[in-house]
C-alpha cells in the first residue's frame, strides 16, 4: 500500500512540473511572436524593458485567465494594433503584405522567361 501511495505520489508530482513548462512554453512562445514597442527589432521575449516586462506579466495573466494562444494575440492586436505581431494574420490590412512577395516571385519569373525566349 506505501508503494502506491508513494508511485500515486510521484506521479503526481511529475504531472504537475509537466503542466508548468507547458505553460511556460506558451508563454515564451507568445512573448516570442510578440514585438516590443520601446526596442528595435526585439521580441518581448528578447527585451528587458519596461515595457516587455510588463507584456510578459499580461500574457502570463491572460493564460491564467484561461485565454488561448489566439484570444492573447487578438487581444493584443486590439490593445497595440497589428504591429505588435512579429506573425500578422490574413487580413484586410495585410493584404499586400502577404501577397508582394508572390508577385514580385511571379513578375522576375516573368522577365527571367522573356529574356530566356529572347535568347533563343
Amino acid at each position: 500500500m506505501k508503494i502506491l501511495k508513494f508511485t500515486l505520489l510521484i506521479y503526481f508530482i511529475f504531472s504537475l512540473n509537466f503542466l508548468y513548462a507547458s505553460s511556460e512554453d506558451k508563454r515564451n512562445k507568445i512573448t516570442k511572436n510578440l514585438r516590443c514597442l520601446v526596442c528595435q527589432g526585439q521580441s518581448v521575449y528578447d527585451s528587458d524593458s519596461e515595457f516587455a516586462n510588463s507584456m510578459k506579466i499580461l500574457v502570463e495573466k491572460k493564460l491564467d485567465e484561461g485565454l488561448s494562444e489566439k484570444q492573447i494575440y487578438k487581444y493584443m492586436q486590439i490593445k497595440f494594433g497589428d504591429w505588435i505581431l512579429y506573425d500578422p494574420g490574413l487580413s484586410k490590412n495585410t493584404y499586400i503584405l502577404w501577397l508582394l512577395p508572390l508577385l514580385i516571385f511571379l513578375f522576375g519569373g516573368a522577365i527571367i522567361y522573356k529574356k530566356l525566349i529572347k535568347k533563343n
